[in-house]
């Protein structure tokens, strides 16, 4: 994959994620969801799979949905409700420390730049730039497991974590495609490009991967 074959790839994908369920995160923009229900989502969601956080947070949010009736809840009922994410007792924690420094550090509103977002309780770069790009559309470029994998398997970059997948694509990654590269390859990797045994032969950008240290496919 080069940067020259990108257009097409990004165009091929964004056909084909028409057929498959949009992450999460992803369906949650598209309905408007406020910018610290998509925060708090976020970080439900982090080590833990979409089907699970997608039964979990309508019920959290159902009880609190701004960081005011957040701060209300005992820390108990939090994680009694969010008990099937993983580090629930962890999570419960920075859900209130996060919505207590919202209200008294930004006036009960999420914070709208990369360092700020970063410095939250429990959100690290990825939760910062996935906030920043769904919840206020602004440039970013959120890198998980799935676009860490995806790049290096297309031989696009050649890097061993994601933050430092992040760096290099901030510097050869054309901007306009910044905020879609998440949603798009989050999509890929859980319905094609999968860490082991990848569905190759249905994959829509085949013919621009080099696929780097695959051995075996379908």
């Amino acid at each position: 994959m080069t940067n020259a074959d990108l257009p097409d790839a990004f165009r091929r994908l964004r056909a084909a994620a028409k057929h498959w369920a949009a992450p999460m995160i992803y369906d949650m923009a598209q309905k408007k969801r406020s910018p610290f229900e998509i925060l708090i989502a976020s970080l439900l969601s982090a080590r833990t799979l979409d089907t699970v956080t997608i039964q979990v947070y309508p019920e959290l949010f159902k009880r609190a949905d701004t960081p005011q009736k957040m701060l209300a809840v005992p820390e108990a009922e939090i994680e009694r409700i969010i008990h099937r994410v993983a580090f629930s007792a962890t999570k419960a924690k920075q859900i209130l420390a996060i919505s207590r420094i919202l209200l008294e550090k930004y006036d009960g509103k999420v914070p709208q730049t990369l360092d700020e977002l970063d410095e939250l309780p429990g959100v690290g770069r990825k939760i910062a730039n996935l906030t920043l790009t769904e919840a206020f559309g602004k440039p970013g470029i959120t890198v998980d497991v799935h676009v860490h994998r995806i790049v290096n398997r297309w031989g696009y970059v050649k890097t061993k974590t994601p933050d430092e997948t992040e760096m290099v694509l901030r510097e050869i990654l054309p901007p306009k495609y910044w905020i879609e590269i998440n949603g798009l390859l989050v999509a890929l990797g859980q319905n094609i490009c999968r860490p082991i045994t990848p569905i190759c032969s249905q994959c829509p950008v085949f013919e621009y991967c080099a696929r780097v240290g695959v051995t075996k496919s379908r």
